[in-house]
């Protein structure tokens, strides 16, 4: 009797973490819409090559939710092992904001005025930005192994409407090579939002990078890069400037995955910030550092759970809340002509839930704190912290057509303790081909 029983409890919690969870439900729709074009007639493509071909597209450690789907055209040659699609998305957002507004299309905390602007207690608005066309190339070699071309703009630029780039890499094998996401950072953790900034915390840095990246027994992924820097420190006449940057970025993760997706990571960075002393005349040299901890992960099958926690010293360029003013070095209050890295500590937690392989949830909070030693006066910033939350339902109408709706709330609040909250309520659709 006892086997029995040990036996019915085993199944009934192995059962839900082996079935299909909704959200490979409706990846494996979308894998059947696409029409794949051989451009070696003369020689069919069988099945299970052109099923290989069409997971390569879907497989990306730095791939972000808003990024564009697997392109529905591919191109395929069955002796050369080569594929290649052409693709994007059409994205189209449309807000309003009440008790205050944002400066921007993007949910930002940091940019809520206090006092508030009575000119500006609401504010309607829409935007096409993170409609996107992009460019990707697999294949397999016989001595470098797998190797991808990946060429992505955004209309992001100016008024939200020109077009930018943002992603051009090469992949051969480990190596990684180009403008992409840096290795700190980890989209595939960060939830899904309406919102083209996303949670406050979250790191978000593009840089042209090396990257080695290694995956060890399935489970384990070990990677390490060099960055090109673009660091943001400010300037004060007859006081300090900053200087041009001097190394590179490093940076590295650990990774521990399993099932479709699902991993937890630490990942670090180093940084070389300069800056010059105009009261003495000498230029000194800091170090930012940063550690950054990351999950994404199922506990039952139509649940997905996201967070991550953010802190170092010299990372205001590559946190969201914080890129809007030069804040990788402030000024020393005690030392007329000193900079020092000031330090700042973010979270985000997430709950997604699926009520059809085609409709899902998410609820996202964040915070953000700003932390120096002593107060920034020279540099006039009066930032603490910031909260951002999100609440949010996406439909795929189909495998390719998405709509959603959101509800925004964030705070910010000053070291005088002064603040100031925003609303905002979301619309979106998108299509990708």
């Amino acid at each position: 009797m006892k086997n029995i029983i040990a036996l019915v409890f085993m199944l009934s919690f192995s059962l839900p973490m082996m079935a299909i969870t909704p959200a490979e439900q409706q990846e494996k729709e979308l894998k059947k819409s696409h029409h794949v074009v051989n451009i070696t007639p003369d020689e069919a493509i069988d099945s299970l090559s052109e099923q290989e071909m069409i997971n390569m597209f879907y497989y990306d450690q730095f791939r972000h939710f808003q990024d564009p789907l697997a392109p529905y055209f591919m191109l395929m040659s069955k002796t050369h092992q080569y594929a290649m699609g052409i693709g994007g998305v059409v994205r189209m957002r449309g807000w309003y904001d009440w008790n205050g507004a944002m400066s921007n299309s993007a949910f930002i905390p940091y940019d809520i005025k206090i006092p508030g602007d009575p000119t500006r207690k609401h504010w309607t608005g829409s935007t096409p930005a993170g409609t996107a066309l992009f460019f990707s190339v697999f294949g397999r070699h016989t001595k470098f192994g797998r190797y991808q071309l990946y060429i992505e703009a955004n209309f992001n630029g100016y008024g939200s409407r020109d077009f930018k780039l943002k992603k051009a890499y090469a992949t051969v094998g480990d190596w990684t090579l180009g403008y992409t996401n840096s290795t700190f950072s980890d989209p595939a953790a960060q939830p899904p939002t309406v919102d083209g900034q996303g949670p406050n915390s979250e790191t978000s840095d593009t840089n042209v990078l090396l990257r080695w990246m290694h995956t060890i027994k399935e489970h384990y992924v070990i990677a390490a890069s060099v960055e090109t820097p673009d660091g943001a420190i400010p300037s004060r006449p007859n006081t300090y400037t900053g200087c041009s940057d001097y190394m590179p970025n490093f940076a590295a993760f650990m990774q521990y995955q399993w099932g479709n997706g699902q991993h937890v990571r630490l990942s670090g960075v180093v940084r070389g910030l300069e800056y010059r002393d105009l009261v003495e005349g000498k230029n000194y040299k800091k170090t930012g550092w940063g550690v950054h901890a990351s999950t994404v992960f199922r506990p039952v099958a139509p649940l997905t759970v996201y967070g991550a926690v953010i802190t170092g010293k010299g990372l205001g360029s590559l946190i969201n809340d914080l890129q809007n003013s030069p804040m990788d070095l402030v000024g020393d209050t005690e030392r007329p002509g000193r900079m020092l890295a000031p330090l700042s500590f973010g979270w985000y937690a997430a709950l997604q839930y699926h009520f059809r392989p085609n409709l899902f949830s998410t609820i996202v909070f964040s915070e953000e704190r700003f932390l120096p030693k002593d107060e920034p006066v020279y540099e006039n910033i009066t930032y603490k912290y910031g909260l951002y939350g999100a609440a949010n339902i996406f439909w795929n109408i189909t495998p390719r057509c998405q709509a959603a709706v959101e509800y925004n709330l964030g705070k910010r609040q000053n070291i005088d303790r002064s603040h100031s909250w925003v609303n905002r309520v979301s619309l979106m659709a998108q299509f990708s081909f």
